[in-house]
């Protein structure tokens, strides 16, 4: 790691009296030589291990999907699915003004609903830039709102307590330098010019060098598109169709801010040089949604997202809400996993949060101010979440968290118990043990059976 700290004195003193866009252009060249920092060769830093262990405890956090395309009330794909050419979908920012945009009420939305991080869509599959990139003239604030939004979110977070991970999408369906010719997606965009990817390799390392430049510390970056350069998403040998030049990019990132985690959505084990691994729209270990089926990674923070109701982008026909219901019994699931839920909402094209979406994340949160020792900084259960029941640890403390109450539990525990109690009004719970076989028997006659989620501590 001396190269990498030696990098970093270079870097210091070389941009102490630099505008930013000579800053990244000594970045860029800095990077470029520092090939000997590659993914097989990567170690975490101090500030890297103490960020995954947090991160590893935060549990919940929230995913914003908004941008340009929820212009069209059509959901985040809507450029690929209607095959709008860009020329066409290039009209869309002349009209783009989200009155009702209000970082700070963003903010404080995740932060009372028990959320610890915000995950906020920078730049998605139309290319679209969600700040004052020097990069691309395709960015909000050429539209007539002209603020950049990527700063206000930063400055909030910043302000609430609240860390911010950027997403930052690896195709592109707008420009033409991105080898879009052997992509899945983005056909019908109406590009013919050749691509040239050594050009938009370097445009998303100057892109990236200025989010993590500019916008004070970041809690990590969200990588999504890989799959694009894949036939399917079924069998996992499949290697890309392109060169990524992974190693270079993580070098970026970690060499400019070190604690920053890297994950990548790409539906496989992670990759050397990533920080940790996600799930979409699936616990881990569960392939439900067909994108999954990758092993879980050990000795990792790990994380699913999933969406409120059925888009991630706004959709103004989706009304299918997930209740308050099945979203506890989601997270409580994912941390009996030992995973964080990563929740989306998608804004409206004004910038406001729906009704839908903040009545229920309100509710989340009432119920976090209550039950969330039993989901922050635990671990993974003895035993794997079922529909009735999930089951979190922390210290010399069990938490059952019972989806359905029964007069009975029986349950084998791996370990010699001393008490169990109801956690919400600490009432005592009677319970014998099976002689020599690990299974308890639990007495819960008179446990209210109404609860969404009727959580038992037991003490070890």
């Amino acid at each position: 790691m001396e190269s990498v700290f030696n990098h970093y004195l270079a870097l210091k003193l070389l941009t102490q009296n630099c505008s930013p866009m000579k800053k990244i252009i000594l970045f860029l060249l800095l990077t470029h030589s520092f090939s000997a920092f590659s993914q097989q060769s990567y170690q975490p830093t101090p500030e890297n291990l103490k960020a995954r262990q947090w991160f590893d405890e935060a549990r919940f956090g929230m995913f914003v999907h908004w941008g340009l395309s929820s212009s069209l009330g059509s959901g985040e794909w809507v450029m690929q699915q209607r095959n709008i050419k860009v020329e066409d979908y290039k009209r869309l920012m002349y009209g783009f003004y989200p009155a009702e945009f209000d970082a700070a009420k963003w903010v404080a939305t995740a932060k009372s609903a028990g959320m610890k991080y915000i995950t906020l869509i920078t730049r998605h599959h139309d290319g679209f830039s969600l700040w004052d990139t020097q990069q691309s003239d395709w960015k909000i604030t050429n539209t007539p709102y002209k603020k950049d939004i990527v700063k206000q979110i930063a400055d909030e977070c910043n302000k609430q307590g609240i860390k911010l991970f950027f997403y930052y999408s690896l195709l592109d369906w707008y420009r033409d330098d991105y080898q879009y010719e052997t992509g899945k997606t983005g056909k019908g965009t109406g590009r013919t010019k050749k691509s040239d990817m050594p050009a938009y390799i370097n445009f998303m390392k100057a892109q990236l060098t200025e989010l993590l430049t500019n916008y004070g510390q970041v809690g990590g970056i969200w990588f999504d598109g890989h799959w694009d350069q894949l036939d399917n998403d079924h069998d996992k040998t499949l290697q890309s169709k392109l060169d990524w030049k992974y190693d270079e990019i993580y070098a970026l990132i970690h060499q400019l801010q070190p604690q920053a985690l890297i994950g990548n959505n790409h539906h496989l084990l992670p990759l050397a040089g990533e920080d940790f691994q996600m799930f979409e729209r699936d616990l881990p270990g569960e392939n439900k949604g067909g994108l999954s089926g990758q092993e879980v990674a050990k000795a990792m923070p790990v994380e699913t997202c999933e969406t409120l109701n059925g888009s991630w982008g706004f959709n103004i026909t989706d009304t299918k809400y997930k209740s308050v219901k099945e979203l506890i019994h989601y997270l409580v699931k994912a941390s009996g996993y030992g995973a964080n839920f990563l929740l989306n909402i998608g804004p409206l094209p004004s910038g406001a949060i729906q009704t839908e979406f903040s009545e229920r994340l309100k509710a989340m949160g009432e119920w976090m101010a209550v039950y969330g020792e039993t989901i922050y900084g635990t671990k993974g259960g003895f035993a794997r979440p079922s529909e009735q029941m999930a089951i979190t640890e922390k210290g010399n403390k069990i938490y059952l968290h019972l989806f359905a109450v029964q007069d009975d539990l029986l349950l084998k525990i791996p370990y010699q118990i001393k008490s169990a109690k109801v956690f919400k009004d600490k009432r005592s719970i009677k319970f014998t043990k099976a002689a020599d076989t690990g299974y308890y028997i639990f007495d819960l006659k008179g446990i209210s059976k109404e609860e969404i989620d009727t959580v038992i501590e037991i003490e070890r």
